[in-house]
């Protein structure tokens, strides 16, 4: 697909990987762009039944990358930012094939809202998740106000959000963030054995099975309420704060404005 993301198909099980490790695999437009086409090339092939995210590195994936889009004007962010971001995690959503993400290091921000939109999360035991957005001053733009709430429960969402404080993987299984734990390697193995296993069921029943559960996974509301409130973020005076002291490695001087 491109150096950022490569996308390969092994028997039924396709394998999605993020490959700019030196950046903890932190999001571009091109791994948007190459996200929607390794979606398209799933849903093009009726061999594959399953998919898996997957992540080079010490981190799954650290969240949006800050140089591509704290440059942006309100409405550029709106336009070439949010709604590109929620079509490529809508479409890894919205496959037909059941998802599993692997989740091994970091996984912040847009990096969360991503494993968010897969089916299954499986984590190491050196996994960490956070929605930080507010740390610098906006919040989750990719789904994370709608998806993070029906995977945790609202009470736990919000303290996510609002907080901005990493939890570590036994509090991200306790929470019903992931499905499961596991030592090292472990984590990709189990990824691979459930992937294997789906794939061996009927397909067509599991796509309808997939479909039927999807009636609780409407996110337009959230959706809108997000692309919104990031405009809006991303022009206070907060925002440029907040971007500015992760520069500069310092902490924010938040003035409400």
């Amino acid at each position: 697909m491109s150096e950022e993301l490569s996308f390969d198909v092994r028997g039924p099980v396709a394998s999605i990987t993020l490959r700019r490790a030196a950046k903890l695999n932190a999001l571009t437009p091109a791994m948007l762009d190459g996200l929607i086409r390794a979606c398209d090339a799933i849903e093009a092939d009726p061999a594959i039944r399953c998919a898996v995210l997957l992540a080079e590195g010490k981190a799954f994936c650290a969240g949006a990358d800050i140089n591509a889009w704290s440059g942006l004007t309100p409405i550029e962010m709106w336009q070439r930012w949010i709604v590109p971001g929620h079509s490529a995690f809508g479409r890894l959503a919205a496959l037909r094939v059941p998802t599993l993400a692997v989740v091994e290091g970091a996984c912040f921000g847009g990096g969360l809202e991503l494993a968010l939109c897969c089916d299954i999360r499986i984590a190491s035991h050196q996994a960490m998740f956070a929605m930080p957005e507010v740390s610098i001053g906006t919040l989750p733009g990719w789904g994370g106000t709608g998806r993070l709430p029906r995977a945790v429960g609202l009470p736990r969402a919000k303290q996510m959000i609002f907080s901005g404080e990493r939890i570590d993987a036994a509090r991200a299984e306790g929470w019903g963030l992931v499905n499961g734990v596991f030592e090292g390697e472990g984590a990709r193995a189990e990824a691979s054995r459930l992937a294997d296993l789906i794939a061996g069921r009927a397909p067509v029943a599991v796509a309808a099975a997939k479909l039927a559960l999807s009636v609780h996974e409407n996110d337009a509301p959230s959706r809108a309420l997000e692309a919104l409130g990031g405009a809006i973020a991303s022009a206070t005076q907060d925002a440029r704060e907040g971007l500015a002291s992760f520069r500069e490695k310092r902490a924010p001087n938040w003035q409400g404005l």
